[in-house]
């Protein structure tokens, strides 16, 4: 296959290697608003690089892996749509609601596969807790609590363009609850606060949140993320039954130390950032994507679960801003 991606930063530079020593794919074509980021990664993985995204379609490729800056994931589906190639898009689709649900409708009338980089679908420690919960191993779950933690803020000039802590970093959290426990969120009440670094009081965001979710068979469930978790990258789940309770992303490199008298000492080095927690799970993806692509595999995540996560992460904006309860309904009618 020949592969093309277009955006060459951080992510788009890792899943361009992923790719490159992928066996089923051929041949990768990369783009960047930056030339010379993508000439710099073209070099790495012996890719070629070209100007535009209308050359990535030009030299022929048979899928396209959208890895740009989030204001430009709708247009670039769209390119890709409107030349019948199957997109795997990093989330968010976009930087709000309209633009994700015109989006998704170029696509869908295109008749294209669309698949979103849900990575946290593909990693070990999730599928086992979704396992645990679908087969009843747990009994009935009547609390979920997710983490997401950041050891440092991102660059300042990224903060306006990622749709805040909600939309680029908790909305992975609300998927995966989703997606875990097979049901749907009906309310959430949200508080935020920017007590942190200036940067984000001045974009408008918030350094640390805090959610409390309602599920349709009224499971009661907590997200917390923060940008400024100087002990490393934590990711975790629990999952408490009442039969059982189980912990996702629990570890020898879990960056949280317990005080108590008996406990045994941390192991190894904490987790440092996304790229490396998840490495496996998004090799994973892109091969699920590649399998998408050519019709052997239905699609993993599809538009449809972008969409119902966003609705959360949306919900989650209007009751931090309205300081009250809000019903996910409210935001589709």
């Amino acid at each position: 296959m020949r592969i093309g991606v277009m955006g060459t930063g951080r992510i788009g530079a890792f899943h361009a290697a992923c790719l490159a020593r992928h066996p089923d794919v051929r041949s990768l074509v990369v783009t960047d608003a930056d030339p010379a980021r993508a000439a710099e990664v073209a070099a790495q993985t012996g890719a070629r690089a070209v100007p535009t995204p209308d050359e990535v379609l030009a030299c022929g490729v048979d899928a396209v892996v959208v890895a740009a800056a989030t204001s430009a994931h709708a247009e670039l589906i769209g390119t890709a749509a409107r030349a019948g190639l199957p997109v795997f898009c990093e989330k968010p689709v976009a930087l709000d609601l309209p633009g994700t649900l015109a989006a998704l409708a170029e696509a869908r009338a295109a008749g294209v596969e669309l698949q979103l980089g849900f990575m946290r679908r593909f990693d070990a420690g999730y599928r086992a807790a979704r396992e645990a919960v679908r087969t009843g191993a747990l009994g009935r779950l009547h609390t979920v609590r997710a983490t997401t933690s950041d050891p440092a803020p991102p660059p300042a000039a990224y903060l306006p363009l990622s749709g805040g802590l909600y939309r680029d970093c908790l909305i992975h959290d609300f998927d995966i609850l989703r997606w875990i426990t097979g049901r749907e969120v009906t309310e959430v009440f949200a508080y935020g606060s920017d007590a942190g670094p200036p940067a984000f009081r001045e974009a408008g965001d918030v350094d640390t949140a805090a959610v409390l979710l309602t599920l349709d068979d009224g499971t009661l469930a907590t997200a917390t993320s923060t940008r400024v978790n100087g002990a490393g990258y934590d990711v975790r789940m629990e999952l408490a039954g009442e039969l059982d309770q189980i912990a996702v992303g629990l570890d020898a490199r879990t960056p949280l130390t317990s005080v108590e008298p008996t406990a045994p000492p941390r192991g190894g080095k904490p987790w440092q950032g996304f790229l490396e927690r998840f490495a496996p799970a998004y090799e994973a993806e892109l091969d699920a994507f590649l399998r998408v692509a050519r019709g052997e595999l239905a699609n993993p995540c599809d538009g449809g679960e972008a969409l119902s996560a966003l609705y959360v992460a949306e919900a989650c904006e209007v009751s931090r801003r309205e300081r009250r309860p809000v019903a996910v309904a409210e935001l589709m009618a």
